[in-house]
């Protein structure tokens, strides 16, 4: 039977290794099998009853929602063509609509938008509860568009190509079924496609192995293979740079999670654009940039991870080498991003975990070589972050910033490089009152002696006698940096209460570049564990909390780190939110897509299992530990991690006999917190209800 149609997160076949066969809770593997679900529902009910069914849960989650839903909050825009582009949810599209507006008419307070799809009224029409996954539109004109929808929030989708100027789906048009896809335009006729072309086309991790050119008004079985990859790569995607004068096709190959190839396309021919696999390659018209991630020798040089390096595209594939260094590290920076505009670029760089935004003006072909001109854009009050969020690179000098704090809301400012110095065009209303609060950045000493940062977020004049309920958050993985936010749901749900919360910026995330993410992997992941420890028990030490008040919170890979936290450090906890988590360690990697994260923790199949063992929680878990209460909290639809591995713990948890077990499911919302904001709300709400209650 054909697998176009699969979503791609059923679990896989339970090994004959006996270790694994006597695990007792292989059944709740079964995603959407009667046994689990009744399971689920059994224990949905037990918590709700527990946290959930009383007045103070209702204000909770009404007071996140208003939040959500809020008419004032800042509607994000990306530019197309002379247009700015939106999806928004709120009360009345609680799954939401893709609109548009000019930019005289975004300056408004109150913008007229132009809907172009409604997707509640899209699932009215079709009877379907479609999610909104995005879309990618045509350049130069942006007529036609390649829409995603999720079935269930998952992050496999439907793909439809849609007219803007009828605001319709078109006729026969591109069209594929639900799968993890990856597609992207060549012309108005031809697409890359890469999905599930039926047994043997995706790759172990769950992705597209092959990628495909689709022609219009042809059976995607005709489409013509550009690259077939492995099925232990990651993923294979193709793409088309439509930027005049500089048109180029392009082959990614995915090897895993940090290491890839790109290949430039000229009709059959495949020439290998030769920086090392760690690295990242982008060509923008006549450059070719290149970040590093371990060092670099090449062309006589030495390059530092973590740098920014710029050479002529055109040169670099003639065999030249000679770089010029646009961003290197040091002890206490790393490169958080960049940006083109037409004639610059743009460089978000962290110092100790706080932004600040460089210019770079490249020489001009016709010019004289004056190397990048440096200048530095005005930066982020202190302790906030500012990143770019849109620019123009094709037209203008045109950048759109987001500028926030932990207790200053989101600013959306707009400028033009050397003509218009930013200006603020939107701003986040103040859901909480932060006068009430401050903000300060502390530095601790992990086991190992490695200074990791972390910031907090008090009341002022706080009292340090360790009475105060502190909600302690972390991710550490994938080179992810935690950075200053601003959130109204947690400055409602949390500190308005009179809580503390702190976030950790633990190794095993991208806060002090490759370095600090690579200090964390595979046989070195404790190190992530215990530098979240250390923060923990700094906080105590300076009175802020004690470990009866102290929670913590973390999802997905943060969902492990809590795993982590639960059956190594339980004395340090008084309670632990554990979302959408990996927890199975043994099983992770024949479980939805977690064969795709191998390069972070290892391969439990091999003698990798020695190292992975010490921090799989679940097999660490046992019958006589003293563990804090914990909530695990995962949605069904869930095709990345799965609902499965917090099914397991939570039950093996429960017959272990462990009094403050507790668990929720969400049906919808894939690797979130919901399909839409109602869902969302409940799901924090939840979260916040337990830590505030079990922490008393």
């Amino acid at each position: 039977m054909s697998n176009a149609n699969t979503r791609n997160d059923k679990p896989a076949k339970a090994p004959t290794d006996t270790k694994v066969t006597d695990d007792p809770y292989l059944w709740l593997e079964d995603i959407h099998g009667e046994r689990s679900m009744a399971w689920v529902k059994q224990e949905n009910a037990r918590t709700i009853k527990r946290f959930a069914d009383n007045a103070g849960f209702d204000k909770t989650q009404d007071e996140i929602l208003q939040v959500l839903d809020s008419d004032a909050r800042i509607p994000y825009v990306s530019r197309m063509g002379g247009e700015l582009y939106n999806f928004w949810r709120d009360k009345t599209h609680p799954r939401g609509v893709w609109r548009r507006t000019t930019l005289a008419e975004y300056r408004q307070p109150s913008p007229k938008w132009e809907v172009l799809l409604d997707i509640d009224a899209l699932n009215k029409a079709e009877g379907k509860r479609w999610v909104f996954k995005g879309v990618q539109c045509l350049k130069p004109k942006y007529e036609r568009c390649l829409v995603s929808l999720s079935p269930d929030g998952g992050d496999a989708v439907a793909v439809r190509e849609f007219s803007i100027p009828h605001k319709a789906f078109v006729k026969d048009g591109f069209d594929l079924p639900v799968a993890k896809s990856q597609v992207a335009w060549i012309d108005e006729n031809t697409i890359y496609v890469g999905t599930d072309f039926g047994p043997g086309s995706m790759t172990e991790s769950s992705y597209p192995r092959i990628t495909k050119e689709w022609k219009r008004g042809t059976p995607l079985s005709a489409a013509t293979t550009v690259y077939e990859g492995k099925t232990d790569d990651l993923a294979v995607s193709a793409f088309h740079d439509r930027t005049p004068g500089y048109e180029r096709d392009f082959v990614s190959v995915a090897k895993d999670f940090f290491h890839s190839q790109m290949f430039l396309r000229n009709g059959a021919k495949l020439t290998h654009i030769d920086v090392p696999t760690d690295a990242s390659a982008d060509a923008h018209r006549e450059w070719l940039l290149v970040q590093t991630k371990s060092p670099w020798t090449t062309g006589g040089n030495t390059y530092a991870s973590g740098s920014l390096l710029a050479i002529r595209f055109d040169d670099f594939m003639a065999g030249k080498r000679q770089f010029t260094v646009l961003f290197k590290p040091d002890e206490h920076t790393a490169l958080s991003g960049y940006a083109w505009t037409r004639h610059h670029l743009i460089i978000d760089v962290l110092d100790d975990v706080k932004s600040r935004l460089e210019v770079l003006t490249p020489p001009q072909m016709a010019g004289p070589d004056n190397g990048w001109q440096p200048r530095t854009l005005p930066g982020a009050p202190a302790l906030s972050t500012v990143s770019v969020v849109d620019t123009d690179p094709d037209h203008s000098d045109e950048y759109w910033l987001d500028v926030a704090g932990f207790l200053t809301p989101s600013s959306l400012e707009r400028g033009v490089l050397d003509s218009t110095p930013a200006e603020t065009i939107k701003q986040e209303p103040a859901f909480f009152d932060a006068s009430k609060f401050t903000v300060s950045q502390h530095f601790v000493s992990s086991k190992d002696g490695t200074r990791v940062p972390y910031f907090e977020i008090a009341p002022k004049g706080i009292k340090l006698d360790g009475s105060n309920r502190t909600l302690l958050y972390g991710y550490g993985g994938f080179e992810i940096s935690l950075l200053p936010h601003y959130s109204g749901s947690i400055g409602r749900a949390w500190l308005d209460r009179g809580g503390v919360y702190v976030v950790a910026n633990i190794r095993g995330g991208g806060e002090y570049g490759p370095r600090w993410h690579q200090a964390a992997l595979k046989a070195n992941r404790p190190r992530a564990y215990e530098d979240f420890a250390a923060v923990a028990e700094d906080l105590i030490k300076r009175g802020v909390t004690s470990a009866k008040h102290l929670g913590a919170e973390g999802g997905s890979n943060g969902g492990l780190l809590m795993g982590n936290m639960l059956t190594m450090y339980p004395q340090l906890f008084g309670a632990i939110a554990c979302e959408v988590p990996l927890l199975d360690m043994k099983r992770y990697s024949h479980l939805s897509a977690g064969a795709s994260w191998m390069a972070e923790y290892g391969n439990p199949d091999t003698s990798d299992w020695n190292f992975i063992k010490t921090f799989s929680p679940y097999q660490n878990v046992k019958r006589d530990g003293h563990y804090p209460p914990v909530l695990f909290y995962t949605t069904t639809s869930d095709d990345r991690v799965g609902p499965v591995q917090a099914r397991k713990m939570a039950a093996k948890m429960l017959a272990q006999g462990h009094p403050d077990v507790w668990f929720y499911e969400n049906l919808e919302g894939g690797h979130g917190a919901g399909a839409d904001n109602k869902q969302s709300a409940h799901m924090h709400a939840l979260a916040y209800d337990f830590l505030w209650d079990q922490l008393k």
